[in-house]
């Protein structure tokens, strides 16, 4: 097949999203299919990829605020695609891609969304809850008629279309089983506690419950310090927030090892997004051996396992309580984290896309 891919939201410092759409377009490409993947950028671009995939950067506008994310407009997008002429496109962005879906229905090109967030809980950010459904639920209905396929990564991430009725395809995302490993892990000498925070530094990741967790465990005497992995607009913040207790903020690290090695030598990996639709940051702690204390509301419950790690409510002191607990499984939870990652391997993940993408 000749699959392209097209994905705003997409650049140097993407977390999640950028990583799926990079395994799996290698993952097609290594199974023989040819692979284009369309990205924002400020100028027009072309470039290979070490997997062997055509990336194409399209000129695009940046939006304030957000850390350097750029758009590309739809039209400039399709144009693009058009000149590919590609069998299927699989579609990263239900938001401003809006309409790519139609446009490669005429011209007789199959296209998939995959939905990497829950619409509902976005727009409930912002407006009442029950009018952040009504209108999550026209936007999914229009993405469903627009598309010959939705795929969900989660449970969490499939009830907004269940409860319209929508047949969604259920594909979990992987994880690099090799890069992240545990031993990457050097011994811990001292009897300090290290947590890490790895993510974008967004409202709504509410990075600031992984630093009030920190605060809640020294006030009960736990000699703990924690490290922050990731930039964004709600940086500034939370130094501030953090003023005075042992947090080091590492900012932003394209050095995948280096993350893999941040992650490895950390006792608990802390992920407090309440919206998290995968949470593939917190997959990648649990591969490193390190297990995860996670929001409850969020599909890292479905992911995250008592026996490596605690799903709790949306507090910092809650989180507090679940580190700790975690911190008392036998071997401090870091076989059962390893074990409960090798359940996700990306090999599964491309072949079950692959299978929607063919239509099969």
């Amino acid at each position: 097949m000749r699959i392209v891919q097209v994905a705003n939201f997409y650049g140097p410092r993407s977390g999640g999203l950028r990583t799926a759409v990079d395994q799996l377009g290698a993952g097609y490409v290594a199974r023989g299919h040819e692979v284009t993947v369309i990205v924002p950028g400020d100028v027009h671009s072309e470039t290979m990829s070490a997997t062997g995939v055509h990336r194409i950067a399209v000129p695009s506008t940046q939006l304030p605020m957000t850390g350097g994310y750029r758009v590309a407009r739809p039209s400039v997008t399709a144009d693009v695609a058009a000149s590919l002429r590609p069998d299927v496109l699989e579609i990263s962005d239900r938001l401003t891609l809006r309409g790519l879906g139609t446009w490669a229905r005429h011209r007789g090109i199959r296209s998939v969304m995959i939905s990497h967030e829950r619409l509902d809980r976005l727009l409930g950010q912002v407006l009442p809850v029950p009018v952040a459904r009504a209108a999550a639920d026209v936007a999914n209905r229009r993405s469903v008629l627009g598309h010959d396929a939705v795929v969900c990564t989660t449970a969490f991430a499939q009830e907004e279309f269940d409860r319209i009725g929508a047949d969604a395809h259920r594909i979990a995302l992987g994880v690099d089983l090799e890069l992240f490993h545990p031993s990457r892990r050097h011994r811990n000498e001292g009897r300090m506690i290290r947590l890490v925070h790895c993510g974008r530094l967004s409202v709504e990741k509410h990075a600031e419950r992984s630093v009030d967790a920190l605060a809640h465990l020294r006030r009960e005497g736990i000699d703990a310090r924690l490290v922050v992995v990731g930039d964004g607009p709600r940086r500034a913040a939370l130094e501030r927030r953090a003023e005075g207790l042992p947090v080091h903020f590492a900012g932003f690290v394209s050095d995948r090892e280096r993350v893999a090695r941040l992650l490895a030598e950390a006792d608990v990996a802390v992920a407090p997004g309440p919206h998290e639709t995968f949470g593939l940051a917190a997959l990648e702690a649990l591969a490193s051996g390190t297990p995860a204390v996670v929001s409850g509301t969020s599909a890292l419950a479905e992911i995250v396992t008592p026996d490596c790690g605690a799903a709790v409510a949306n507090r910092s002191r809650d989180f507090a309580e679940g580190i700790a607990t975690t911190l008392a499984l036998p071997s401090g939870g870091r076989p059962t984290a390893r074990a409960r990652a090798e359940q996700y391997g990306w090999p599964t993940a491309v072949e079950s896309m692959l299978a929607v993408l063919s239509g099969r």
